[in-house]
């Protein structure tokens, strides 16, 4: 005889349909293969027996058949409502969280904030409102501690799918992070008066940024570096206080391009190799350290933010085996920030203005 699941399937089951904006037909065939599942769990039969379900979504009536025959136990309308109960809650669940999902995939590509929830092995749990989101090592920002309850502001990098399903990835080190931060300071920048033409970055120590006016009389460089240098430290402060900030003004002039690329480090020569996109910078004895930079990072983001393959030599006579030792140690630093170590380093509030704004 047919099991009669509580009437107040019929109700739950509309008003998840109209609340959770799901397909009441989806519901009813996903409680059917559960009630068909808890059938063969209690009762036996394999999956190539000919079992049919038949649920009425008004009603609520459900039974078992088997080559058109009603075997429905006694008692299993018990088995049949809790089992529909389930399934109804589960549905409720998913759809919950696909409806936060495609509200954070709108999001992708923005800032939020977010509190460090907890530690999953290499991986941090941050809150960031209305679910969780993952930020894996690789995203992890060099030179910063994480710590329960802290607060700070996320890159959502995207959504990606994993073995516990969709989960959303946040960021501490991609380059969106500066960007985002920048739009919030600048008022030019999320106008579009100012647009961040180029971002080369390595997270927890240095970034170079080159900006670009669309409005005449706007100066990109002193309206991202704020009076008193306050808008760039604010975004300094966001990243910890550790990793500077060289803001330099974009031209297509591809040798001031490059001379600005190469700040702190002063008079320099380039001369293109336009084949090879190669430049060839000469560089004073003097200016070489900072021209390089420290493991070579100076030089690499300024290929990086130019396009350019650098070449860097010395005015001199420094030995090329010296700068040789620079460019393997550039190279070598460059594979190992693939994965960031999370660690203390010496704080430096230093920023620096890159500055002779190149006419356009």
């Amino acid at each position: 005889m047919p099991a009669i699941v509580r009437s107040e399937f019929a109700l739950a089951l509309n008003q998840v349909a109209t609340e959770r904006g799901i397909d009441p037909t989806v519901v009813i065939e996903t409680i059917k293969a559960a009630i068909l599942a808890a059938y063969r769990k209690d009762y036996g039969g394999t999956e190539l027996d000919a079992y049919v379900v038949e649920l009425n979504g008004d009603t609520g009536e459900a039974k078992i058949s088997k080559d058109g025959k009603d075997i429905t136990p006694p008692g299993f309308g018990r088995i049949a409502a809790q089992t529909a109960k389930q399934v109804i809650l589960q549905r409720i669940r998913e759809a919950e969280k696909q409806a936060v999902l495609a509200d954070y995939q709108t999001k992708v590509g923005n800032i939020v904030p977010g509190m460090i929830l907890r530690f999953d092995g290499p991986n941090i749990i941050v809150d960031i409102g209305r679910t969780q989101a993952i930020m894996p090592p690789q995203e992890q920002s060099q030179g910063e501690r994480y710590h329960l309850n802290q607060r700070l502001t996320f890159y959502i990098e995207g959504i990606r799918e994993t073995m516990r399903g969709n989960e959303i990835i946040v960021s501490r080190a991609h380059k969106g992070l500066i960007e985002g931060l920048f739009k919030r300071e600048v008022p030019e920048v999320a106008q579009g008066s100012v647009e961040l033409r180029v971002v080369a970055r390595e997270a927890g120590g240095r970034t170079k940024i080159a900006v670009y006016s669309h409005q005449s009389g706007v100066d990109p460089v002193g309206s991202c570096v704020g009076q008193k240098g306050i808008r760039v430290q604010a975004v300094i402060g966001e990243l910890g206080g550790n990793e500077k900030v060289d803001i330099i003004q974009w031209s297509d002039d591809a040798k001031l391009f490059i001379i600005a690329a190469l700040a702190p480090a002063k008079d320099l020569d380039v001369l293109l190799d336009e084949t090879r996109k190669c430049a060839e910078v000469m560089v004073p004895d003097d200016q070489l350290s900072l021209a390089i930079g420290r493991d070579g990072q100076n030089v690499r983001l300024a290929a990086k933010i130019t396009g350019w393959k650098i070449d860097i030599k010395g005015k001199g006579g420094v030995p090329p085996s010296v700068i040789a030792e620079a460019v393997v140690a550039s190279d070598e630093s460059k594979e190992s920030s693939e994965i960031p170590k999370v660690e203390v380093v010496e704080k430096n509030d230093e920023t620096e203005k890159l500055p002779e704004k190149q006419s356009e």
